[in-house]
């Protein structure tokens, strides 16, 4: 028994090592469809804000366990899961507002953990894979996903604190919206349709344009310097 005891880690750590490439893939490709497939539907009406968070947790769960082995990361993580789930069972209930400010708490949560795992995964040490270039990209769309938290919080705070922006409502429809809104500031493409009125929207829109324009010119760049290095070593 003792025996078998210590083989089970060593082996689900195996499993994990053997795993975390590929699954920043699959994040990314998870991601991606709940941002731009699934948050213009919602926003359209076709698919409920219940299915968004549920798929939402369900884009989480890779990410647990990817550190599952780290608690002060999978902790937040298993905890915006379940703030995802309890929002979309009290927006089911047809509730106010609660479960928008539980969809806000959880998006910033996920975003802030996933940041953590993401760039631990993506910039430490070891051969720069395809999976890791691509956990890279995934880095970028968490800067995102983070800001439509700030935004939310900022939308529920003060409803008129952006232009054009429907106003919140049981099924966080509008978080299709936000969503577009982060991500035409993150990459400064600026098309006006939607814009921030409330100083506290402005300065996050400044900082979210500034990230977006620094992230590809250095932490990307980082990544050929450390392919660079390694070759160097070996």
């Amino acid at each position: 028994m003792p025996e078998k005891d210590r083989g089970m880690p060593t082996h689900f750590g195996r499993l994990h090592q053997r795993l975390s490439d590929p699954l920043l893939t699959v994040l990314t490709v998870m991601l991606t469809f709940l941002l731009f497939v699934l948050g213009p539907m919602q926003a359209a009406g076709v698919v409920t804000g219940q299915h968004f968070g549920y798929f939402f947790a369900l884009v989480l769960l890779p990410a647990a366990f990817l550190y599952s082995r780290n608690l002060l990361v999978a902790a937040p993580i298993a905890v915006a899961i379940a703030l995802v789930v309890t929002a979309a069972l009290l927006d089911f209930e047809r509730s106010h507002r609660t479960d928008l400010y539980l969809d806000s708490t959880a998006w910033l949560i996920a975003g802030l953990a996933l940041s953590v795992v993401v760039a631990r995964a993506v910039f430490g040490p070891g051969r720069i894979t395809y999976h890791r270039v691509v956990g890279a990209v995934l880095l970028y769309l968490t800067i995102g996903l983070i800001f439509v938290a700030l935004y939310g919080f900022v939308a529920l705070a003060a409803p008129g604190a952006f232009t054009n922006l429907p106003a919140l409502h049981g099924d966080f429809a509008v978080a299709g919206n936000l969503i577009y809104f982060s991500f035409v500031t993150l990459t400064t493409t600026g098309y006006g349709d939607i814009a921030p009125l409330h100083p506290y929207a402005r300065s996050l829109a400044n900082v979210e344009a500034i990230i977006g324009q620094i992230y590809p010119a250095t932490l990307l760049a980082r990544l050929v310097t450390l392919e660079l290095s390694r070759e160097r070593g070996s």
